[in-house]
């Protein structure tokens, strides 16, 4: 579903200069930046400076994964499919692969930013919600006063 919201978003949008996507998408966020932080994925510097310091300006905090889509292309390898979206190999950096499964349903003429937030960690505590990420999309939007 993330996938077809980033292609629809890019396809069919006039001027999109940035597309944010955000899920709990993977327990392995909790792994790789822990539970207070989400992990981010970004397609330029500046999108990532951006999350990251909307992020310590909201409280929602985040810290940036790897972001290397040449190195796990070969993770959604498929025989059957243009690409499959479950990684061959869990202990391939399994939370960068997911935000790269989506990143690549962006329409090939986009050429604006992206960013996916992983928040599987800090979206709860004891469970229940913590309402991360409205800080977060305010800070980045810079929404008047906030």
């Amino acid at each position: 579903v993330l996938g077809d919201g980033v292609a629809h978003a890019t396809k069919h949008f006039g001027k999109v200069d940035l597309v944010v996507d955000m899920a709990t998408l993977t327990g392995a966020q909790l792994v790789t930046t822990g539970k207070k932080h989400a992990g981010v994925l970004a397609n330029t510097d500046e999108v990532e400076k951006r999350a990251i310091a909307a992020g310590m300006h909201s409280g929602d905090l985040c810290f940036p994964l790897v972001y290397a889509p040449e190195l796990f292309k070969t993770e959604f390898k498929s025989e059957v499919a243009d690409m499959k979206n479950s990684v061959k190999d869990r202990m391939n950096a399994q939370t960068s692969c997911a935000g790269h499964f989506i990143e690549e349903h962006l329409c090939e003429d986009y050429k604006g930013g992206w960013l996916h937030v992983d928040m599987a960690g800090p979206a709860t505590c004891d469970q229940r919600a913590t309402g991360y990420g409205v800080g977060f999309i305010l800070a980045l939007l810079k929404a008047p006063g906030f």
